[in-house]
């Protein structure tokens, strides 16, 4: 389920793209489906119940644009894509340049494959807002459904030295080097994610594998030697452990 934010003016406040993996803290360009924390969830009827009372509230107050996004809201749960890309759609005719209705069209864009309409909205947020890191993450995961590698890579360094104590930011472009076989250089930014954010085990498990893959079993178990002793448990880690031996 998705939460959405009430947004005042033209500023957003607050918003959070999560991947379905962050349950654990970890950025997988290659599958991303992005999520809003849920900060109040709601049953698929509730949502239903939510959407007729917004309609109701709309037939009186049609220009109301916070109604018109917890209206999109509701859709977006209820994955109503359609109905949702009409709302953002009347919030943009009468304001161009608001955030959260580009960014949600966005999102909504990349639900329907709609990756050029994605990247249209992603890059009119971005002019706004150049500093918004998870609309820049949404880009480059945009391009690279586009098939656009060269452009991914581009995003990906640009995020790197825009936000370089990002933990995420070093993740995100670990995990495409590692999709794309660059072993060496994915260590590297894996090193770097756990270096900013030690003993997080997604991090570390994700290196792991890497190093295996580049023959590195030593330095592989020494990766997990650091999580164990910073309590996970060797348990959880045995069949990490064997492909090491």
């Amino acid at each position: 389920m998705i939460k959405f934010e009430i947004f005042n003016g033209r500023r957003i406040r607050n918003v959070m793209m999560k991947g379905r993996l962050w349950a654990c803290m970890v950025i997988i360009i290659s599958n991303f489906s992005f999520l809003i924390p849920n900060l109040a969830a709601q049953s698929r009827s509730q949502w239903r119940d939510s959407v007729e009372v917004l309609n109701r509230q709309l037939r009186q107050h049609p220009n109301d644009v916070n109604l018109r996004l917890l209206k999109a809201e509701a859709n977006v749960n209820l994955e109503e894509w359609d109905y949702a890309l009409t709302e953002y759609g009347r919030i943009l005719r009468a304001d161009e340049r608001n955030l959260a209705a580009l960014f949600f069209r966005a999102y909504v864009h990349e639900k329907q494959h709609h990756y050029a309409e994605a990247k249209a909205d992603y890059d009119a947020f971005l002019a706004i807002e150049p500093l918004h890191f998870e609309a820049r993450l949404g880009l480059a995961h945009v391009l690279q459904k586009m098939g656009k590698k060269k452009d991914v890579v581009d995003e990906l360094n640009h995020i790197v030295q825009m936000f370089p104590d990002s933990a995420d930011a070093y993740a995100a472009r670990a995990a495409f080097e590692t999709e794309q076989q660059q072993y060496e250089v994915a260590a590297y930014d894996w090193g770097e994610a756990i270096r900013l954010r030690p003993g997080n085990v997604d991090y570390t498990i994700s290196k792991v594998d890497v190093l295996l893959r580049l023959g590195r079993k030593p330095e592989a178990r020494e990766a997990l030697d650091d999580l164990a002793s910073r309590g996970t448990p060797r348990g959880v880690l045995k069949e990490w452990y064997d492909r090491t031996k």
